[in-house]
This record gives C-alpha cells, sequence and structure tokens, in this order.
C-alpha cells in the first residue's frame, strides 16, 4: 500500500485508509470543490479494490465533504454561502465561548506554548507552505480551546473541524497578506496576557469574521 503515511496506518481497516487520504486531498485541495470521485480511478490510483473506495466514500460522506448526486454519483462537496454561513455563526459562537474561558484559566505554561504556536506560524508564512499555514493556524486556536477545559464545546468544535479546516484553507490560499493573521494572534495573546477577556473576546470575533467576509467575496 504505497499511501500508508504511517505504521499505524498499516493496521487500519482499507476503507478506514481510503477515508484518510481521500479527506486530507479534500482538505488541502488536492480533490477540488464539486470534483467526481470516480471508484475505479481511485482504486487504480491507491491500489486496493473497489469495495473500500465505496466503504471510504460513504464514511467521507457522514462527514459532509462528499455529496452522492442522483445518476451523477459521488461528488466532493462544495462551498456553499448557506453552508459557510452555518459554520461560521457556530464557530463564532463555540470560540467566543472558549476566548472568555481561556483568559479566566490561562496558565504561565499554556500562555507560553501559544507564543510558540503563533511564531510556528509566522514561520510557517515565511515558508510560503499553506499547508502549514493551516496547520499552525489550528494549532494555535487549538490551544485557547483546550485551556478553555470544556470538553463538551471541544467535542462540538471537533464535529466542526473538517468543515473549518476547509473554509480555512481557501482563505490562506487567497490571502494577499497572511502576515495579517500573525498581527491578529498577536492581538489576542497581548489581550490574554493582560487578562482583558472583555478585548480577547472582541478580537477573536473580529479575527472569525474578517475570514468570512473575504469568503464570501471569494464564494460570489
Amino acid at each position: 500500500m504505497a499511501f500508508y503515511e504511517n505504521e499505524e496506518d498499516a493496521f487500519l481497516p482499507l476503507r478506514d485508509v481510503v477515508f484518510k487520504q481521500l479527506r486530507e486531498e479534500i482538505l488541502y485541495g488536492k480533490l477540488k470543490p464539486g470534483e467526481r470521485l470516480m471508484e475505479v480511478a481511485l482504486s487504480e490510483r491507491l491500489g486496493v479494490s473497489r469495495t473500500p473506495i465505496r466503504e471510504g466514500i460513504r464514511l467521507l460522506e457522514k462527514e459532509g465533504l462528499v455529496v452522492m448526486l442522483p445518476r451523477r454519483g459521488a461528488h466532493v462537496a462544495s462551498i456553499t454561502a448557506k453552508q459557510l454561513a452555518d459554520v461560521l455563526e457556530a464557530r463564532r459562537t463555540l470560540e467566543t465561548f472558549t476566548m472568555n474561558a481561556c483568559c479566566a484559566r490561562i496558565t504561565r505554561t499554556r500562555y507560553e506554548e501559544l507564543k510558540k504556536a503563533n511564531e510556528r506560524f509566522a514561520e510557517a508564512i515565511d515558508g510560503g507552505n499553506l499547508r502549514d499555514m493551516a496547520d499552525t493556524d489550528t494549532e494555535f486556536h487549538n490551544i485557547i480551546i483546550d485551556t478553555a477545559g470544556n470538553e463538551k464545546v471541544k467535542e462540538m468544535l471537533v464535529n466542526l473541524k473538517e468543515q473549518i479546516f476547509r473554509y480555512k484553507y481557501e482563505f490562506m490560499k487567497e490571502m494577499s497578506d497572511p502576515t495579517r493573521l500573525v498581527r491578529e494572534h498577536d492581538q489576542i495573546i497581548k489581550a490574554i496576557g493582560e487578562s482583558r477577556s472583555d478585548r480577547a473576546v472582541e478580537l477573536i470575533k473580529l479575527h472569525i469574521d474578517s475570514q468570512a467576509i473575504a469568503i464570501y467575496r471569494n464564494i460570489k
């Protein structure tokens, strides 16, 4: 199996390995929104039979990353304005809560982790690797979510993570000045460090809203 990424994958059912591979290709833009997923072509490319391909596609459908169209088969789900609005509204609400809780529970260790995560994000931008940029930005936000300490809210955000990542990746791809995000992160870090929870909450809302405006513009 040429597409095993690590030793753990070798012990997974083939459908799960296919699922992980195709999910990654969708999230990182190798498989484009609206693109048809042809079982035969995918079977040949990944070196497996059509059965795990079909099962992997079903799992992707449950995640909302694939849609089944009548008489047209499986396609990569498009990012529609309505879907985007729903995801952004949910993210804004949940991350507003986690930011407020993070400010109340932040430790010196976690605060330093947050600063280092933003430094890695800045380095990824300097390196020009879009995948690293998206991953390190996600890492920054995950530290805030983990620090908040609410497992139920974290679970809700985990359920949205693929949808959030997709639009974030598309947003970064079109950005003319991604260093703006680093500066926004720096402002958030400063507000947290000064125990200004109201300011930190305001900044995370602006941070998410500015992404929403840019993505809506690209969709339209």
